[in-house]
């Protein structure tokens, strides 16, 4: 028990504050500290003295709970709770549930004194019960306390408009998210931070701790916000380190990210969230322009890259010079690689947003590997032109090692964390070339590479242009019914897969091509017995002609298990 009042022991764990309406009041421990009230005493409910008063009423009825709103300081001489059937603890919860900020009572006349159920029922809620003076009058305090209460509502109206101005000033100077930032921590006096809706700082005033401190409370309370289209809306959050607002930045109905301000020392206001919703506001509006520009730019950077690959880009120093502004390196022995979506191309937001996301991961991937990469988004494909690493001649595997493995390594777990709806994408990869001139042909090796590795190996493959040998040709037959009409032919019933015993002959085929028909060493790979497989190729040669003998057939016999190992003929 108290008898006066505390100070604001600073906002509770989370609590939503909403815009568009005047949400600003007086904190309880603020309206005890008005004239009218000096001689008013705390009985319970300290750690709620930051309760904000919006509005009063009185009570005058024992049912009162039918009129009372949220926000509310009710004052009551106690005449309505004489004899009441309902238990003044469970008074106290019920009020507590509506969201009222305190209950006030002259006690005396009517009510001599508080039950202790009542108190321990206001402590434990953190709900405040004030003992009023007799000589003070209700009207006394309603004037005061609401002039107060506007008076502070058009203070922080004026201040909210000024900030505003200020802020819109600086974006018509030029000024972009950090100026903003800055300014913000000027006026709050403490560190504020602008995050993506990944988390990353855009732009960020304070220490690197206080920076991580943000980023992590943006992330807490990343459920408590409605979706995109809906209204913004703050948090104002609390913790062992101190205080914390978060509002979205919201523009288009798209969610940008979080403006977070952070107070150590707790000294962050719910009053301060309408400046930071200003300047959220003013935030988004930067970074629309920023992502207008750089969807230009984008745009600028993906035809001229186009054009390199398609030829149409002129001569190789031309090329060189061009591609350096956009600080791009095609002077050096460069890879192309293209990634692309896999599954039938959509339509609509999702799959704009999966090739948007494919493009981000690679770019991403790729200026940390190699910042001279030049990445571009087409319209179903993610192209990047990479720095071979070290001498990468015909036949070399640059998936194998190096700064391409790592890019797609990179990419596809950044792709895959950020994707809602599972998509996977197929890599291909080019050989090494040492001139822009010799770029549309590696382009076309990477294309070749990606859809023929996807034949192969299915969803999510990973194949150089080195790697594809015979299938590169196989892949130019236009007709899969040839290609179906030629496996049948050569196989026979050794093309169906519904026997395993067939099956199974069928492996012992392929091993045998792929080791010359060394039969001792196909009979180790497969654990039979030499005589089993005599046995086995007597009986091959029978369904399928002499192979033994016979190059040319043995030729067409390995070209017809190629085909049914690609897949999607």
């Amino acid at each position: 028990m108290s008898d006066t009042p505390a100070a604001d022991p600073g906002p509770p764990a989370l609590r939503l504050a909403s815009t568009g309406t005047l949400t600003h009041g007086l904190p309880v421990g603020e309206v005890l500290g008005v004239s009218t009230l000096a001689g008013a005493r705390l009985i319970a409910g300290r750690s709620g003295l930051n309760r904000v008063v919006q509005r009063l009423n009185v009570m005058e009825v024992p049912d009162i709970l039918a009129w009372v709103k949220p926000h509310e300081l009710l004052l009551t001489t106690g005449y309505p709770l004489r004899g009441t059937p309902q238990p003044l603890a469970e008074l106290v919860a019920d009020l507590d549930e509506r969201g009222l900020a305190a209950l006030a009572i002259k006690p005396g006349r009517y009510l001599e004194q508080l039950p202790p159920e009542m108190i321990e029922q206001a402590d434990r809620r953190g709900f405040p019960l004030i003992l009023l003076p007799d000589d003070v009058g209700f009207d006394d305090i309603l004037n005061q306390v609401l002039t107060d209460i506007l008076n502070r509502q058009a203070a922080v109206l004026a201040r909210t408009e000024e900030v505003h101005r200020a802020l819109v000033q600086i974006v018509l100077g030029g000024g972009g998210l950090q100026e903003v930032v800055d300014e913000v921590a000027a006026l709050l006096e403490v560190p504020v931070a602008v995050l993506d809706g990944d988390q990353r700082v855009l732009a960020g005033a304070g220490t690197p701790e206080q920076v991580q401190a943000m980023r992590a409370e943006a992330a807490r309370t990343q459920h408590a916000f409605p979706g995109a289209g809906g209204a913004a809306g703050g948090v104002v959050s609390g913790c062992g380190r101190g205080a914390h607002l978060v509002v979205p930045v919201v523009a288009g109905g798209f969610d940008h990210g979080r403006i977070v301000a952070h107070s150590p020392g707790g000294a962050l206001r719910e009053a301060d969230l309408g400046i930071l919703e200003r300047a959220a506001t003013v935030a988004a509006l930067v970074v629309t322009k920023q992502q207008a520009v750089a969807a230009v730019e984008s745009k600028y950077r993906a035809d001229y890259l186009r054009d390199i690959l398609a030829g149409r880009a002129g001569d190789d120093d031309r090329v060189v010079a061009h591609c350096a502004g956009f600080g791009w390196d095609l002077d050096r022995p460069v890879m192309v690689v293209v990634a692309e979506l896999d599954g039938r191309p959509g339509r609509g937001v999702e799959e704009r947003a999966a090739q948007e996301r494919l493009a981000a991961a690679w770019t991403t991937a790729a200026r940390r590997h190699d910042p001279g990469a030049a990445v571009a988004s087409f319209a179903h494909e993610v192209v990047a032109v990479v720095g071979a690493d070290g001498d990468l001649g015909p036949g070399a595997d640059a998936l194998a090692s190096g700064p391409v493995q790592a890019m797609v390594k990179e990419a596809t777990a950044m792709f895959a964390e950020h994707v809602a709806v599972r998509r996977t994408f197929s890599t291909g990869v080019s050989r090494t070339v040492a001139a822009p001139a010799a770029l549309p042909d590696a382009y076309e090796q990477a294309l070749k590479a990606v859809r023929v590795g996807r034949q192969l190996h299915g969803e999510g493959a990973r194949a150089h242009f080195d790697q594809l040998g015979v299938y590169r040709l196989l892949s130019l037959v236009s007709d899969p019914g040839e290609l179906h009409a030629f496996v049948r032919e050569t196989l026979g019933e050794l093309a169906a897969d519904d026997e395993a015993e067939l099956v199974d002959l069928r492996r012992t085929l392929q091993v045998l091509l792929e080791t010359n028909l060394n039969v001792a060493e196909t009979a180790r790979r497969l654990h039979f017995h030499y005589n089993t497989l005599r046995y086995r190729i007597g009986k091959l040669e029978r369904m399928l002609g002499p192979f033994t003998e016979d190059a040319h057939l043995r030729l067409n016999l390995t070209l017809a298990l190629h085909v049914l190992r690609m897949k999607g003929i």
